[in-house]
């Protein structure tokens, strides 16, 4: 799946069944269930779970907790926009 694949994906009211837990926590955010992107996001232990969990914290306003996590992810804390890392984010997960 590529990024307008995975972006056209979000008009559907389920994720695709294929796509990987971090992308689907993604994937749950952007259709603005930050519960079921968390739930998501912490059922693996993976530097790529650790980022997506990472901005969530951020999103959420929990910026101690995501410095956790962005440690955890072995990534610098985002300053940038929300939508950017989101972005970044689901295009290195999409990346093969």
């Amino acid at each position: 799946m590529n990024l307008k694949q995975f972006q056209a994906s979000l008009n559907q009211p389920q994720p695709p069944a294929e796509l990987p837990l971090a992308l689907t926590a993604l994937w749950w955010d952007a259709k603005g269930n930050w519960t079921k992107a968390h739930e998501c996001a912490q059922q693996r232990e993976t530097p790529h779970h650790a980022w997506v969990h990472a901005y969530l914290h951020r999103k959420e306003g929990d910026a101690s907790n995501a410095g956790y996590w962005y440690r955890r992810a072995g990534r610098r804390a985002s300053g940038g926009a929300l939508a950017e890392e989101w972005l970044e984010i689901a295009k290195a997960l999409l990346e093969p």
